[in-house]
């Protein structure tokens, strides 16, 4: 399958958003007995406690109604980024060690351009603490721009200011992950923008966001336009903690209002033990945005929530009310949009196999809609919702060749859903181009309108009309 980026299309950039949450190596979906929360892992930074949220800008209606979620404008394109403003300070392959103590010496607004070519980092590292700075490559290719940690650097980039954008690149061989967002000394870390980044066969999470034990929020996020992808060369190199597969694509933590669009996420699987999603958003996370994914060959492809008890944020204005106090995982939130694909023969083989396609577990007021999973083999749920405080869950218009599932006291509305779908409905169903076939009488038109904002467009960006196709592609007329 082409990387999403092949498909590009317009997008006013000043909407551009970003954010993430957490670590886990659970229990799969095929067990029935509650998951743990994962231990750590090899990172320094512990997740924040989950004293109640106290920001000013908390919603008043609670996060619930679905038009609302779905509103925020999440982007809607992979064009270049504008050219910088501010001060240029140009580094090249040869100063690759240094890089630790230039990064530190920028100043706000500067931008960190890099020359083409390998850096051998060799366990340098960069910690970016100034805020409203941007390390990109010279010339936009972020192929040709490759910072190789060598599974000597723990995490390449780690982000602990506001403001900071890291673009044109590619991240390779971290021995823990390619970027880390993170809270320094209790102060927030808002607006990270990752754009058109490449993370490829890192030890563990690809991206990780997750706050540090002294507080402040880590929200208001972006990843876009970007690679994530674990590779049969990378995959002896995983951290085998927490289960044997202590990897994953983006792991988030008590993050709110992130954007995850336009990314191509592959290969997050081990032969033993359960990796983590490919996208993943937990311990308090609230009302992020997943739209437009293209995941391929993964474990696990898109999760809301995951434990059943543990710390996690909490927010003043109760998003959750059906809960009655339990805890809940997860808030909000929506899954648009995304094509989720499983087909490789050694990832049917091993341990886990191909566990879920969109997993919602005790999450709370969270949307499934117009999705399109397929496996070529086995797959325990297509997209499946669990646990009792999992209430308020939507799942509408999705093609899926697996069983949609409600597990363990938790509810939906399921509405105009294609489960057990035939490979013949797509473009190339063995192959993984799942847009709709001319002939997919079974999909064309037979979705329900959904409220304006929900799900406009489709995972090309072309509109739906009044009586929509099920999933994520919707076949133009005419």
């Amino acid at each position: 399958m082409t990387d999403i980026r092949a498909r590009c299309w317009l997008i006013p950039l000043a909407l551009l958003a970003v954010a993430g949450c957490g670590d886990d190596d659970s229990a799969g979906d095929g067990d029935t007995a509650d998951v743990a929360d994962e231990g750590g892992g090899a990172d320094g930074d512990a997740d924040a406690d989950g004293d109640a949220d106290a920001d000013a800008d908390a919603d008043a209606d609670g996060g619930a109604d679905a038009d609302a979620d779905a509103d925020a404008d999440a982007g809607t394109g992979c064009d270049p980024l504008p050219g910088p403003t501010g001060r240029v300070v140009e580094v090249g392959p040869a100063q690759a060690h240094e890089l630790t103590g230039i990064v530190a010496a920028l100043e706000p607004g500067d931008t960190r351009s890099f020359a083409d070519g390998t850096y051998a980092l060799g366990g340098t590292y960069l910690w970016v603490d100034t805020p409203n700075v941007t390390l990109r490559s010279a010339g936009g290719d972020r192929d040709a721009v490759v910072l190789d940690g060598e599974y000597e650097t723990t995490e390449v980039i780690t982000i602990a200011a506001s403001d900071v954008t890291v673009a044109d690149l590619t991240i390779r061989r971290p021995s823990t992950h390619g970027v880390h967002v993170v809270t320094s000394g209790g102060a927030d870390t808002l607006r990270t923008r990752l754009y058109n980044v490449a993370v490829i066969d890192p030890g563990e999470q690809a991206i990780k966001i997750n706050p540090g034990t002294e507080g402040g929020r880590i929200d208001q996020g972006l990843i876009a336009c970007s690679r994530l992808e674990l590779t049969d060369a990378g995959r002896p190199h995983v951290n085998p903690t927490s289960g044997g597969c202590y990897t994953g694509g983006v792991d988030a933590h008590q993050v709110r209002d992130w954007v995850i669009r336009d990314n191509h996420i592959e290969g997050f699987w081990c032969p033993s033990g359960l990796a983590e999603h490919g996208i993943h958003f937990w311990r308090g996370c609230r009302d992020p945005i997943v739209e437009r994914n293209v995941l391929r060959d993964n474990a696990r492809g898109i999760g809301f929530g995951l434990v059943t008890e543990g710390t996690a944020r909490t927010y003043p204005d109760d998003p959750c009310p059906a809960a009655g106090g339990a805890y809940v995982d997860h808030y909000g939130g929506i899954a648009r949009n995304n094509f989720i694909f499983a087909s490789r023969a050694e990832l049917f083989a091993s341990e886990a196999g191909f566990d879920c396609g969109i997993c919602f577990w005790a999450a709370c007021n969270s949307q499934a809609v117009h999705n399109t999973i397929v496996s070529t083999g086995d797959n325990f749920s297509a997209i499946e919702w669990r646990f009792a405080v999992t209430t308020g869950t939507v799942v509408a218009n999705n093609i899926a060749t697996h069983p949609l599932r409600e597990r363990d006291g938790a509810t939906a509305t399921r509405t105009t859903n294609l489960e057990s779908a035939p490979l013949a409905l797509f473009v190339d169903g063995p192959g993984g181009d799942l847009h709709l076939a001319p002939t997919a009488a079974a999909a064309i038109d037979q979705g329900t309108a959904l409220a304006a904002g929900v799900c406009d467009d489709d995972i090309d960006g072309e509109p739906r009309d009044a009586a929509p196709d099920l999933g994520a592609d919707e076949r133009p007329h005419g």
